[in-house]
């Protein structure tokens, strides 16, 4: 079963109540240990994992995105940062050109795609890209300077809001016309251990947002994801009342009992595996029972539960192959 579809069944309450996971160990590690790592690729019908064998980003590389916010990336094959921010000062406000819907992806393709996806019985899905609304905000303002737009809330920030959520409105109803089963949101919302702004403030600038986008989905009977980074405890309840449907959060971060207390039974969990603490600096034992834990805490028979884990340096091969060997393990801890 694809990634999407699973997803589909857990949060449809369709599900056989198996645990899948699916993991996309970097290039940097593939280049440490090489063919080593190839078994995780076809060990389990459980595990999705994919080895990068090439890097997504290039040292020293800088492009401009469709906003108009330059980029530079200072490390090979991880993310980078905004280095030139376009709307810095409102006055070039009132001559920026948003993006045009058409440019975000070939939609003939999308259209034939998923007609065969449908052929196949298979389910269809779109995503916007990773900064959906407030990180966006954030690269066309700069972080400083939206956050003093937040506590101010000039005009133009209202204005730019309208913008940034006109073009993904168009893109998503783009998705809907052309029959997808399931759209994916990513917006890295929280901090390390907090929110960046009050959760008022989030209800007064970004939930609203999501409302309506959401909204939107449902009423073409279309599934919501959201992929969040950072600690988000505070406005989970605001994301599921929006309309949310599976969320994406991380594990220790916001902490696991945390989330069965707000999140399990109420949303598709599909758990961002820790990547800061125990899998790069645990011992194998210790990534095991992290693992075993997660899917003791929020699995259940009628499902609600995948896995996700990004797998980055310095994490050593033995803990891969702990995380790879008990994902398939707890597998079916739930199922029947």
């Amino acid at each position: 079963m694809t990634r999407t579809g699973q997803w589909l069944r857990d949060s449809s309450g369709l599900s056989d109540g198996a645990i899948r996971s699916h993991l996309r160990i970097r290039h940097a590690l593939w280049e440490e240990y090489g063919d080593r790592l190839a078994w995780v690729e076809s060990f389990s019908p459980y595990v999705d994992a994919h080895v990068m064998r090439e890097p997504e980003w290039r040292k020293g590389q800088r492009q401009t995105d469709i906003f108009g916010c330059e980029w530079q990336y200072p490390l090979e094959d991880l993310a980078g940062q905004v280095k030139t921010h376009p709307l810095s000062d409102w006055r070039a406000l009132a001559d920026y050109t948003p993006p045009d819907p058409d440019d975000w992806t070939d939609w003939r393709q999308v259209e034939k795609d998923f007609a065969e996806a449908h052929a196949r019985g298979e389910p269809a899905s779109g995503d916007v890209e990773h900064g959906f609304i407030f990180l966006r905000l954030t690269y066309l303002r700069g972080f400083e300077q939206f956050m003093i737009d937040v506590v101010e809330h000039p005009p133009e920030l209202d204005r730019l809001i309208e913008i940034v959520e006109g073009y993904w409105t168009e893109v998503v109803q783009r998705y809907i016309d052309a029959g997808a089963d399931l759209i994916a949101f990513a917006d890295d919302l929280g901090l390390q251990d907090r929110l960046p702004m009050s959760p008022d403030a989030w209800r007064r600038i970004v939930i609203p947002v999501y409302e309506r986008m959401f909204g939107l989905c449902h009423q073409h009977g279309v599934k919501t994801f959201l992929h969040t980074d950072g600690y988000v405890v505070p406005i989970i309840d605001d994301l599921i009342d929006a309309g949310l449907d599976i969320l994406n959060p991380q594990d220790l971060v916001n902490g696991l009992d945390v989330l069965q207390r707000v999140a399990k039974g109420r949303v598709c969990i599909d758990l961002d595996i820790d990547r800061q603490a125990i899998t790069p600096y645990g011992t194998a034992e210790e990534v095991a029972t992290h693992i075993r834990r997660c899917a003791e805490t929020l699995g259940s028979p009628t499902g609600g539960l995948t896995f996700v884990w990004g797998v980055y340096p310095p994490t050593p091969y033995e803990n891969i192959e702990a995380v790879v060997r008990m994902m398939h393990e707890c597998a079916e801890m739930w199922a029947g």
